[in-house]
Protein backbone atom coordinates (compact mmCIF):
# COMPACT_ATOMS: atom_id res chain seq x y z
CA UNK A 1 0.00 0.00 0.00
CA UNK A 2 1.38 3.32 -1.23
CA UNK A 3 1.94 6.28 1.55
CA UNK A 4 -0.40 8.72 2.02
CA UNK A 5 0.78 12.39 1.10
CA UNK A 6 1.52 14.47 4.43
CA UNK A 7 0.44 17.95 4.12
CA UNK A 8 1.90 20.83 3.76
CA UNK A 9 3.89 19.48 0.99
CA UNK A 10 6.73 21.39 -0.29
CA UNK A 11 7.51 23.49 -2.08
CA UNK A 12 7.14 25.09 1.43
CA UNK A 13 6.25 28.59 2.12
CA UNK A 14 7.52 30.27 5.67
CA UNK A 15 3.16 29.34 6.61
CA UNK A 16 3.17 26.08 5.29
CA UNK A 17 6.95 25.30 7.35
CA UNK A 18 5.48 26.47 10.85
CA UNK A 19 2.44 24.50 9.79
CA UNK A 20 4.23 21.22 8.77
CA UNK A 21 6.74 21.87 12.27
CA UNK A 22 3.64 22.42 14.48
CA UNK A 23 2.33 19.38 13.26
CA UNK A 24 5.94 17.65 13.98
CA UNK A 25 5.41 19.04 16.94
CA UNK A 26 1.99 18.01 18.08
CA UNK A 27 2.95 14.09 16.87
CA UNK A 28 5.92 14.16 18.91
CA UNK A 29 3.97 14.93 21.85
CA UNK A 30 1.60 12.16 21.02
CA UNK A 31 4.23 9.89 22.50
CA UNK A 32 2.70 7.54 20.04
CA UNK A 33 5.52 5.78 18.13
CA UNK A 34 3.23 4.28 15.14
CA UNK A 35 1.72 7.33 14.76
CA UNK A 36 4.81 9.53 14.39
CA UNK A 37 6.50 7.37 11.86
CA UNK A 38 3.79 7.65 9.56
CA UNK A 39 5.21 11.48 8.82
CA UNK A 40 8.34 9.86 7.85
CA UNK A 41 9.22 7.74 4.00
CA UNK A 42 9.55 4.30 5.10
CA UNK A 43 13.41 4.38 3.95
CA UNK A 44 13.96 7.32 5.71
CA UNK A 45 17.46 7.67 7.66
CA UNK A 46 18.05 9.74 11.09
CA UNK A 47 20.71 10.44 12.76
CA UNK A 48 19.65 11.44 16.19
CA UNK A 49 22.52 12.11 18.79
CA UNK A 50 25.19 9.31 18.10
CA UNK A 51 22.40 6.94 17.20
CA UNK A 52 21.74 5.85 13.57
CA UNK A 53 18.17 5.03 12.58
CA UNK A 54 16.70 3.67 8.43
CA UNK A 55 13.23 3.09 8.43
CA UNK A 56 9.80 3.17 9.59
CA UNK A 57 10.12 0.22 11.47
CA UNK A 58 13.39 1.12 12.98
CA UNK A 59 11.76 4.89 14.15
CA UNK A 60 9.06 3.03 16.31
CA UNK A 61 11.59 1.06 18.02
CA UNK A 62 13.53 4.10 18.76
CA UNK A 63 10.59 5.93 19.70
CA UNK A 64 8.84 3.58 22.23
CA UNK A 65 12.36 3.26 23.55
CA UNK A 66 12.83 6.81 24.12
CA UNK A 67 9.49 7.66 25.76
CA UNK A 68 10.20 4.32 28.13
CA UNK A 69 12.73 6.06 29.64
CA UNK A 70 11.67 9.89 29.03
CA UNK A 71 8.77 10.56 31.04
CA UNK A 72 6.33 13.26 31.13
CA UNK A 73 7.54 14.19 27.65
CA UNK A 74 7.03 18.02 26.68
CA UNK A 75 8.43 19.28 23.22
CA UNK A 76 8.31 23.00 21.88
CA UNK A 77 9.74 23.09 18.06
CA UNK A 78 10.14 26.61 16.17
CA UNK A 79 11.16 27.00 12.77
CA UNK A 80 14.36 28.05 12.61
CA UNK A 81 15.39 28.01 8.31
CA UNK A 82 13.43 26.77 5.25
CA UNK A 83 14.03 26.21 1.51
CA UNK A 84 12.16 24.33 -1.35
CA UNK A 85 11.82 20.72 0.33
CA UNK A 86 13.81 21.00 3.62
CA UNK A 87 13.02 22.48 7.18
CA UNK A 88 15.39 23.35 10.07
CA UNK A 89 14.33 23.90 13.64
CA UNK A 90 15.05 24.11 16.91
CA UNK A 91 13.61 22.35 19.97
CA UNK A 92 13.46 21.99 23.27
CA UNK A 93 11.64 19.33 25.45
CA UNK A 94 11.42 18.47 28.91
CA UNK A 95 11.23 15.07 30.75
CA UNK A 96 12.23 13.01 34.12
CA UNK A 97 13.66 9.68 34.25
CA UNK A 98 12.33 6.99 36.36
CA UNK A 99 14.01 8.06 39.20
CA UNK A 100 12.69 11.76 39.07
CA UNK A 101 15.47 13.45 37.51
CA UNK A 102 14.52 16.44 35.62
CA UNK A 103 16.29 17.16 32.30
CA UNK A 104 15.65 20.21 29.49
CA UNK A 105 16.91 19.09 26.07
CA UNK A 106 17.87 21.46 23.67
CA UNK A 107 18.68 20.93 20.27
CA UNK A 108 18.57 21.63 16.12
CA UNK A 109 17.39 19.12 13.46
CA UNK A 110 17.31 19.62 9.96
CA UNK A 111 14.71 17.72 8.11
CA UNK A 112 14.23 17.00 3.87
CA UNK A 113 11.01 15.64 2.69
CA UNK A 114 10.23 13.93 -1.21
CA UNK A 115 7.37 15.57 -2.81
CA UNK A 116 4.07 13.61 -0.77
CA UNK A 117 5.57 15.44 2.44
CA UNK A 118 7.27 12.50 4.33
CA UNK A 119 10.72 13.14 5.59
CA UNK A 120 13.58 10.84 4.33
CA UNK A 121 16.03 12.68 6.25
CA UNK A 122 16.14 13.94 9.88
CA UNK A 123 19.72 14.96 11.52
CA UNK A 124 19.28 16.01 14.98
CA UNK A 125 21.74 17.23 17.84
CA UNK A 126 20.72 17.41 21.19
CA UNK A 127 22.74 18.22 24.10
CA UNK A 128 20.73 17.62 27.55
CA UNK A 129 20.71 19.70 30.92
CA UNK A 130 19.86 18.64 34.30
CA UNK A 131 17.10 20.77 36.10
CA UNK A 132 15.29 20.88 39.35
CA UNK A 133 11.30 20.26 39.14
CA UNK A 134 10.85 23.54 39.99
CA UNK A 135 12.87 25.34 36.97
CA UNK A 136 10.55 23.26 34.61
CA UNK A 137 8.68 26.04 31.78
CA UNK A 138 6.81 23.29 29.83
CA UNK A 139 3.37 23.22 31.56
CA UNK A 140 0.54 21.73 30.25
CA UNK A 141 -1.49 18.20 30.39
CA UNK A 142 0.41 15.64 28.50
CA UNK A 143 -0.51 15.67 24.30
CA UNK A 144 -0.96 18.54 22.57
CA UNK A 145 0.57 21.84 23.68
CA UNK A 146 -2.01 24.22 23.99
CA UNK A 147 -2.15 27.10 21.41
CA UNK A 148 -1.55 29.52 24.34
CA UNK A 149 1.49 28.21 25.63
CA UNK A 150 4.45 30.36 24.93
CA UNK A 151 6.76 28.87 22.61
CA UNK A 152 10.71 28.80 23.06
CA UNK A 153 11.17 32.41 21.76
CA UNK A 154 8.64 33.44 24.55
CA UNK A 155 10.56 31.37 27.06
CA UNK A 156 13.96 32.79 26.23
CA UNK A 157 14.97 29.45 25.31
Amino acid sequence: MPDSPRPPLPPFTEESAREKVRRAEDAWNSRDPGAVALGYSQDSRWRNRAEFVTGRAEIVEFLARKWTRELDYRLIKELWAFGANRIAVRFAYECHDDSGQWYRSYGNENWEFNADGLMVRRHASINDLPIAESDRLCHWPIGRRPDDHPGLSDLGL
